[in-house]
């Protein structure tokens, strides 16, 4: 039951069409093979890999950049279109994993094996910023033209925080294999961007 894909093909076709929505230019398909790249690569860690995998097929696909809410949205969505493929704690395992996503916060999570899925999870949506810079500058203009609405000084200034944000925290990733691989970069690259939307 755990290794059946919970992901069928007909479900595949419905949520690649949302991702392919004109005003995606990072929030894509792209963006959702990338992850699921990578949670191919770090299989072995994953307690449910199907869970994780459709977590990530979720957890962006309802994305309004003016809105506040999408992950809870894309949540919701994830419990309706899931019922009956899985149970309903694992459909739960599911929701929580997306929620978290709004702010890459670790919930607080008793079960371990759940915490620690939500944690790689949460280091494969954020592997973007330890990219090599020139795949990190791409990301940040496709974030920029998705905010398309947004002028200038607002969006310095609200990126800004964000990037700062990132930067405070003792760690940008959860788990000991992302910060080995992408702690350092994505720490030079969010300087780098904070430094130029600074320097206006």
């Amino acid at each position: 039951m755990e290794n059946e894909p919970l992901i069928d093909d007909a479900l595949k076709t419905e949520l690649s069409a949302l991702y392919q929505a004109g005003d995606r230019h990072y929030h894509s398909l792209a963006h959702i093979e990338a992850m699921l790249a990578l949670a191919g690569e770090y299989r072995r860690l994953l307690h449910d890999p199907e869970a994780v995998k459709a977590a990530i097929w979720f957890h962006d696909a309802i994305y309004d950049s003016r809105a506040k809410d999408n992950e809870a949205k894309s949540a919701d969505l994830a419990k309706k279109k899931l019922a009956g493929r899985a149970s309903p704690d694992r459909i739960a395992r599911i929701a929580a994993m997306i929620n978290a996503t709004a702010t890459h916060q670790l919930p607080p999570l008793s079960d371990e094996k759940a915490a620690n899925d939500t944690a790689l999870l949460l280091d494969m949506d954020l592997a973007i910023l330890g990219a090599e810079p020139d795949a990190f500058d791409a990301y940040e203009k496709a974030v920029r033209r998705e905010h398309g609405w947004v002028e200038e000084p607002m969006w310095r200034a609200g990126r800004a925080a964000v990037l700062k944000s990132f930067l405070a925290r003792p760690h940008i990733f959860h788990t000991a294999e992302f910060r080995q691989r992408f702690e350092a970069k994505a720490r030079q690259n969010l300087e780098r961007s904070l430094a130029t939307l600074q320097a206006g």
